[in-house]
């Protein structure tokens, strides 16, 4: 439900429904109270970008984090940010993981965190706490500038809206591709960086099985080696680098009627040489890979696969504290993973960098 605002309010649009987007309406709201007129809008049919969880429409099939599937705080990280992690874990949006994390070296002094309901809880967590008023299927296409406000324009048609502030959390190759004055407000320096932004890429496969399958795995978090066991370490990086069961990961009970499900993310490499490729051609050639690491893995009754463009950031835009302002007056500014770093901290920096930019808004 949208807070309510005074008349004179600053109209501000956040463009991006993923951790970013959801913690900068948070602390806008926060912050400014009702002197901020809240709008966020996505492109995606649901809130969460690489944090959303997938719903199946059977309902005997498991929900499934398809993206980020846990947090991993470190000491440093836990106390910069123990605010966030403390309203997290209260609220029981997050708690710890309880289980091992297979094939992976832990961090010393870091502790990982689960979402029992699913890592889109968090955003929507932060979205229900800013009081905005969410638009899903708003595709942001062009940015206009019209004398003291922003004019956007969405892919979908229709006429353009008025906002006196722009926070645009989404890809920076998707910032680079709008249509507008977006050009001229950026310098050369700034356009320089921006370029220079680069991206991993993944696939993302849930495999469901029928309720009550034992899949004949003792474990619910596995990575595996970057490089097949065969060909001595330096051959061909492996498909598969992760896989999960849910709901063995998030420590909960499975469902009645609900069977569990795996979920498998490729490597980056792969992702690379398939970044051109559709999901459904690459799925049968994870399966076959997939089939080969866990010969006694039951036959599922469906599967999903979901390709992450951009999946992690590669290559931040260097130099930036957290965000990067294109204009004062009025306000655009960028945030995201884009300007610091791909995890949970990385994005509530961003968020904490870009507030502190916008803290002349009203």
């Amino acid at each position: 439900m949208a807070t309510s605002r005074a008349p004179d309010a600053c109209r501000v649009l956040v463009v991006g429904a993923g951790l970013t987007g959801s913690l900068c309406a948070c602390l806008l709201r926060r912050t400014f109270r009702d002197k901020v007129d809240l709008v966020v809008w996505d492109k995606a049919r649901g809130t969460g970008g690489r944090m959303s969880t997938y719903r199946p429409p059977d309902p005997s099939y498991q929900p499934v984090d398809l993206g980020a599937q846990y947090v991993t705080a470190t000491r440093e990280y836990a106390r910069a940010h123990h605010s966030f992690y403390s309203e997290l874990l209260a609220a029981g949006v997050l708690r710890p993981l309880d289980c091992a994390v297979e094939g992976l070296r832990a961090k010393e002094g870091a502790v990982d965190y689960v979402a029992p309901l699913g890592m889109g809880a968090v955003v929507k967590h932060f979205l229900k706490q800013s009081g905005a008023r969410v638009f899903l299927e708003h595709h942001l296409s062009g940015v206009y500038r019209r004398g003291a406000s922003w004019e956007v324009r969405r892919k979908e048609g229709g006429d353009g809206q008025s906002f006196d502030a722009l926070l645009l959390t989404i890809p920076v190759p998707q910032i680079l591709q709008l249509q507008g004055d977006l050009k001229d407000v950026l310098s050369d320096r700034q356009k320089q960086l921006l370029q220079g932004v680069s991206y991993s890429s993944r696939f993302a496969l849930a495999l469901f099985f029928a309720p009550g399958t034992d899949l004949g795995v003792p474990w619910a978090v596995r990575y595996f080696n970057n490089y097949n066991e065969d060909d001595g370490g330096g051959g061909e990086p492996r498909i598969v680098c992760y896989a999960a069961v849910e709901p063995r990961k998030r420590a909960a009970e499975e469902e009645a009627g609900r069977g569990p499900a795996l979920v498998v993310h490729t490597g980056a490499p792969f992702g690379l040489r398939h970044l051109e490729s559709d999901a459904e051609a690459v799925r049968p050639v994870v399966l076959r890979e997939l089939r080969r690491l866990l010969p006694d893995l039951p036959e599922p009754v469906a599967v999903k696969c979901h390709k992450w463009r951009y999946s992690q950031v590669a290559s931040a835009a260097d130099g930036c504290p957290g965000h990067m302002v294109l204009s004062d007056r009025p306000p655009l500014v960028l945030a995201g993973d884009a300007f610091t770093h791909s995890n949970f901290d990385g994005c509530v920096a961003s968020a904490l960098s870009a507030l502190a930019a916008l803290g002349n808004l009203v």
